[in-house]
């Protein structure tokens, strides 16, 4: 059976949410981010790109590049309800469907054949859907595997519909920049272009164990990428087996001080959210992802399961401690894993004072319920735009 991923992204989800919600806003440029010198964007209207400004940008620089635009701070609360009324859509067409962010998700539709006659068709039905109910646009990339669907979703972007069928892998890639293939930043580009490795096909045609040479393990993947190879499946996200968040930053961070403030704001997204669904875990991991595209894990295993920020954030800045960093530093993640139900503050079996903790965590998850997950940060916390 041939199989077929469809990568579902809406456009400018934040952006459009509020030109949707507000017609005075239609047609002009629109820009969504944290407020002040050290925000970042998170989304930009077609209508900003324009002007050059992109996600992940420094608001600062956003604004020298489209003074004119309209700057909205994130309605986290609002873009969340909506993606759930989105991956209710898509519940719809797939058992198999794998979030990434509250705007893009895979579906496996292989052998779907009783809902459409292929999959190009179920992805067509996917976006009018969306369109119709919700008044928003979505791209779709249809493909045999999870990487060109991806990337088929982005070359048919704004409101499009990119189809790659089996054996046509090599004509779509060849030509496209080698930064367009997962995993290559400036660092690795800047090691591929030392190697005369410009586009995605000069990378298909080089031998592997060459290329190992120069960026290790991670050569064999980006090998097989260029190559249109991906064999990981979609896995649905009914029941979480872990909680994680992680941020890729505008430009390498060299000090340990930055670093452990991004880790705090890391752990108060993955706490929030791991009482918001009512477990908690045990193991608790720090990514690390260097400049030049290497990539370490270093994991602790407490004695008792902990939802609590200020554990997470403990343990993470051990980790930290104990880690070389020979380079800078692209992305931090942390995640907390092997995962027990039913923590509230009643049921965890905890001393006196987590007990408090707890109830205090308990009262500001209350207030970021009701008024969106910024509303309260810790004094010393830099401003990161860890939301998504």
């Amino acid at each position: 059976m041939q199989r077929w991923i469809i990568h579902i992204d809406m456009d400018a989800f934040y952006a459009a949410v509020e030109q949707r919600d507000n017609p005075e806003l239609k047609g002009k440029p629109v820009i969504i981010g944290g407020a002040g010198n050290r925000g970042v964007v998170s989304t930009a209207s077609y209508e900003a790109r324009k002007f050059g400004v992109r996600s992940a940008m420094p608001m600062v620089q956003a604004r020298r590049l489209c003074p004119q635009g309209i700057y909205l701070f994130p309605d986290h609360r609002k873009y969340a309800r909506i993606s759930a009324q989105i991956h209710a859509i898509l519940d719809a067409f797939s058992p198999l469907v794998e979030p990434l962010a509250l705007d893009e998700a895979f579906l496996d539709v292989s052998g779907m054949e009783l809902i459409a006659a292929d999959p190009v068709a179920i992805a067509r039905q996917i976006k009018r859907r969306i369109r119709d109910e919700l008044g928003l646009t979505a791209s779709a990339g249809v493909a045999p595997n999870k990487f060109l669907a991806k990337l088929a979703s982005d070359l048919g972007k704004p409101d499009g519909l990119f189809v790659i069928r089996p054996g046509e892998e090599q004509k779509v890639l060849a030509a496209l920049p080698i930064k367009r293939l997962w995993g290559v930043g400036d660092a690795t580009a800047a090691i591929l272009a030392q190697l005369r490795i410009q586009t995605i096909g000069d990378l298909a045609r080089m031998n592997p164990e060459n290329l190992a040479r120069r960026l290790g393990k991670a050569a064999y993947e980006l090998w097989q990428l260029a190559n249109g190879i991906d064999h990981r499946p979609v896995i649905a996200d009914n029941d979480p087996k872990s909680v994680g968040k992680e941020l890729t930053f505008e430009h390498d961070l060299h000090y340990r001080e930055e670093m452990l403030a991004h880790l705090l704001a890391l752990s108060e997204k993955v706490g929030w959210r791991l009482r918001r669904l009512g477990v908690a875990g045990r193991t608790i991991t720090l990514k690390v992802r260097f400049g030049s595209f290497r990539t370490i894990t270093r994991s602790r295993t407490l004695p008792e399961p902990t939802c609590l920020d200020d554990i997470i954030y403990a343990t993470v800045r051990e980790i930290l401690t104990q880690t070389a960093l020979p380079e800078g530093v692209r992305l931090l993640g942390v995640t907390v894993s092997h995962l027990s139900a039913g923590i509230s503050q009643t049921g965890l079996f905890i001393a006196e004072e987590q007990g408090k903790k707890l109830a205090v965590y308990s009262a500001i998850d209350k207030l970021k319920e009701r008024f969106g997950e910024s509303i309260v940060r810790r004094g010393g916390l830099v401003k990161t735009d860890t939301d998504d």
